[in-house]
């Protein structure tokens, strides 16, 4: 793992490949969320962190090929010279207020996700299957809701048939049904903390209905990803009392300009909207 990377960038990197149980990777999203304070962490404190037990901590430290977790800990302060001493000072967490604190947070992530999108293959990829489907359902249930509908909002003045998905319900699973006779192929879904059981469910049923299914979650790690045929991650910010989902929505809107460039009239329909709405003098100039 290189050093000059992010501290979240580093352990993705580290738990990459790994066949990881749904508590262990509850504890890698919890490592991740919580990066820069991971190394100094003992393992009853990850354990709270994450809620579970210690010897879970133990057992996952083993299922990364390390001894323990005082061995994984270690690599973890190998990797990242000079944080300790940081802590330590308290320079990292004193000099700022707990709202600059939240921005710098944010601030990291995106740096993140600038890293995560070096390699443009996934989202292209994305780009292409969202364009390709006929409508396209967009899924994103309580905290993610208004991830969807920001995307969907945008995604109609380029794509013939966008269809937002942000309310759960026994009307979920027929609204997947509908689209997917009217001809989609693919579902994006937008899945942020805490996750609800239902959008798990209906992205289960999305596949077995035979949509492809793109996700954007705050982690690699998320309860989503058994169930995504491609997942992105966008890491959420924690230091406020809510989560701030600034890379989430960025991320969005990178794979809403992928889907643009697979559009061969998305161009002309921005225009079309454009000429329209200053027909209707829509828009206060």
């Amino acid at each position: 793992m290189s050093s000059g990377s992010s501290p979240a960038a580093r352990l993705q990197q580290l738990f990459e490949g790994h066949r990881l149980t749904p508590t262990q990777r509850r504890i890698a999203h919890s490592m991740v969320r919580k990066a820069a304070d991971v190394p100094f962490l003992s393992s009853v404190e990850l354990a709270e962190l994450a809620g579970v037990s210690q010897p879970s901590v133990t057992r996952f430290a083993v299922a990364l090929g390390f001894d323990g977790y005082p061995a994984l800990r270690r690599h973890l302060r190998e990797v990242a010279p000079g944080a300790g001493e940081a802590a330590a000072s308290g320079t990292t967490d004193d000099t700022y207020n707990e709202y600059q604190q939240a921005v710098r947070a944010e601030i990291e992530n995106l740096q993140h996700l600038a890293e995560l999108l070096a390699d443009p293959t996934p989202v292209e990829r994305a780009g292409r299957l969202l364009a390709a489907s006929r409508p396209l359902p967009v899924l994103g249930l309580r905290a993610a809701s208004s991830q969807a509908r920001g995307f969907g909002y945008f995604a109609a003045k380029v794509h013939p048939d966008v269809r937002v998905l942000d309310e759960g319900g026994s009307m979920l699973r027929d609204r997947i049904d509908a689209a997917r006779r009217a001809g989609a192929s693919a579902l994006l879904c937008f899945a942020l903390p805490r996750h609800p059981k239902e959008v798990v469910e209906a992205l289960a049923y999305a596949q077995e209905q035979g949509l492809t299914v793109v996700s954007v979650a705050d982690s690699a790690f998320a309860p989503v990803a058994g169930h995504s045929d491609l997942l992105i991650p966008a890491a959420v910010g924690t230091g406020l009392a809510f989560d701030t989902a600034c890379a989430p929505m960025l991320l969005g809107r990178v794979l809403l300009e992928a889907m643009c460039d697979d559009l061969p009239d998305a161009q002309a329909r921005l225009e079309e909207f454009d000429a329209r709405a200053a027909a209707r003098g829509l828009f206060a100039e």
